[in-house]
């Protein structure tokens, strides 16, 4: 689901927001130091400094940890509001089981599909591209 910036900042959520900064403000405001962070997370202090001051952009798990040093839900990196953010209105699930690639023979494919796609460099990539436009183009008979 593609959400629009107005529909976003409209929700409570910032997109502009550097998640460096939501941790720093998070962690002052529970008045723990880099050290402490450091000690809960087993992170070093500079790497907590880099990310706050934006040199750094952590991964998912870096995240999910200082969520739990911080000890709060991992959403409240990205969402500022005081109530949960409202739950996405996500298709029936017996229509999102009818997807290609929900089952289990479509499911290893698909796997396999995006390992391919990500040992391609980008000419190797467009090339692909270009070629399933042009099969997609023509008609069934």
């Amino acid at each position: 689901m593609v959400f629009s910036r107005w529909r976003l900042a409209k929700s409570g959520i910032k997109t502009s927001m550097v998640v460096g900064e939501r941790i720093k403000a998070i962690r002052e405001s529970k008045k723990l130091s880099q050290g402490d962070v450091e000690k809960l997370t087993g992170l070093i202090r500079c790497y907590t400094s880099r990310v706050e001051n934006g040199h750094t952009v952590p991964s998912i798990a870096t995240l999910e940890k200082y969520a739990r040093a911080l000890d709060i839900p991992l959403y409240r990196l990205f969402y500022e509001g005081e109530e949960s953010p409202q739950k996405p209105k996500l298709p029936p699930v017996e229509s999102r089981e009818s997807m290609w690639g929900a089952k289990g023979d479509e499911r290893d494919e698909l796997r396999r599909l995006v390992k391919a796609l990500s040992q391609m460099d980008g000419r190797q990539r467009k090339l692909l591209l270009g070629m399933a436009q042009r099969m997609a183009g023509r008609r069934r008979s």
